[in-house]
């Protein structure tokens, strides 16, 4: 024992330390570090080791989802099967039943057979623009000035002012065929004349010498007119007037009562003589076709129309609408065509126009209810339809206030 204490004291002291550290693995695993550094891969090797430490963590976890929730599974569909068993077969084992899910198959498209093609239908939108010229229009069968005023925007008096050579104020005067000039606005078509002068012109029609002038349409120029008493405007040059207003002239029939049937002599050759008797109306209206609804016309004195145009067929039963007298039966030379005019003796007269038929003649009786003629469209008339006037005491009165 005390040679072997001597020869461990005579070692050197550098070799007894040596021999104290080499076998530390710490400093083993520290030197590679500092190797891998020295290297310059420090950084991937960081990061290598993170992803495996990652993946090892992973792999661990799906491990033990398997290993205990799997089992679990796995017991309970044994379970189960043991209880749905019969009895005496308690320890049998139950095949456990496996559900085979329905093959799956793409269904094919049918979008290119049952689709809709749809084309993109590019246009430009233009808006409207003003028109300064005065155009044309072809009466159709059965127009009327109403609907021929609301297909162009204006009030049916424009298109009889527009008119007033042609129509001479007379709505009635239409027919399919006949060209009508249709204003831009409302407003008056004015036929100059020689001597005319603008200030006169204007005033007549309610407005400024300006507005003529100005109005594109008419093509004036201010810098050539000279004197607006005597302008440089040649002799039938149609100006338009713009918003200019006229008094209508007149077309409707005369009062014609059995007193003085024959003022009815300048309204055609249907005129009567002298009645001096007759039946007597007691005022109380019926309607004077069972056909109640308008062709367009109604009771629109500003329009010259004092009456209602009562839509129909042809030969459509007329009736009287009280009992009075026939005080004019026959042709019309303004436009009613075939017309009857009864007077009621109490101050009202009665008016039935574009008649196909007439069934009674001047100084016949009639009765209220009578059948006294057939719907038509003589005259001037764009189809078959009733015009009727009512008057009292020589004045128009609005049929719908006192027909049923």
């Amino acid at each position: 024992m005390n040679s072997q204490s001597t020869s461990d004291e005579t070692l050197p002291a550098d070799l007894q330390t040596e021999n104290l550290d080499s076998p530390q693995p710490k400093n083993s695993w520290r030197q590679a570090w500092e190797k891998i550094v020295r290297l310059g891969l420090g950084e991937i090797a960081l990061r290598t080791g993170t992803a495996v430490v990652s993946l090892a963590l992973i792999l661990v976890v799906i491990w033990v989802m398997a290993t205990f929730f799997l089992k679990g599974d796995a017991s309970n569909n044994l379970a189960g099967a043991a209880v749905l068993a019969a009895p005496g077969t308690v320890n049998a084992q139950a095949p456990t039943p496996t559900a085979q899910p329905p093959a799956f198959v793409i269904p094919q498209s049918t979008a290119h057979v049952n689709g809709i093609t749809r084309l993109a239908q590019l246009h430009t939108l233009l808006p409207s623009r003003p028109r300064y010229d005065v155009i044309t229009y072809t009466v159709l069968e059965g127009d009327t000035i109403f609907g021929i005023a609301e297909k162009f925007g204006l009030k049916p008096q424009s298109i009889l002012l527009g008119n007033r050579d042609l129509l001479g104020d007379n709505p009635h005067y239409i027919q399919p065929g006949m060209v009508l000039n249709i204003l831009p606005s409302d407003g008056i078509y004015y036929r100059w004349n020689a001597g005319d002068g603008l200030n006169g012109v204007s005033s007549y029609y309610k407005v400024t010498p300006e507005v003529i002038i100005n109005w594109p349409g008419n093509h004036l120029d201010p810098a050539t007119l000279g004197d607006w008493s005597n302008p440089n405007i040649a002799d039938g040059t149609m100006l338009f007037v713009p918003g200019g207003q006229a008094e209508f002239i007149t077309w409707s029939a005369p009062v014609i009562t059995r007193d003085n049937p024959g003022v009815a002599r300048l309204f055609g050759p249907g005129y009567c003589g002298v009645i001096t008797t007759g039946a007597v109306g007691d005022g109380v209206f019926v309607s004077p076709t069972v056909l109640n609804y308008l062709s367009g016309y109604d009771y629109t004195p500003d329009t010259n129309h004092f009456g209602l145009d009562f839509a129909g067929q042809m030969g459509t039963p007329i009736y009287a609408i009280d009992d009075g007298v026939v005080v004019y039966s026959g042709w019309n030379d303004h436009g009613y065509g075939y017309v009857m005019v009864i007077d009621h003796g109490n101050g009202w007269q009665s008016l039935y126009a574009h008649l196909s038929e007439i069934y009674f003649g001047c100084g016949q009786s009639v009765f209220s209810g009578d059948t006294i003629a057939a719907m038509g469209s003589t005259g001037r008339s764009t189809g078959p339809h009733l015009h009727f006037e009512l008057r009292y005491n020589g004045n128009f009165v609005n049929p719908w206030n006192v027909l049923p």
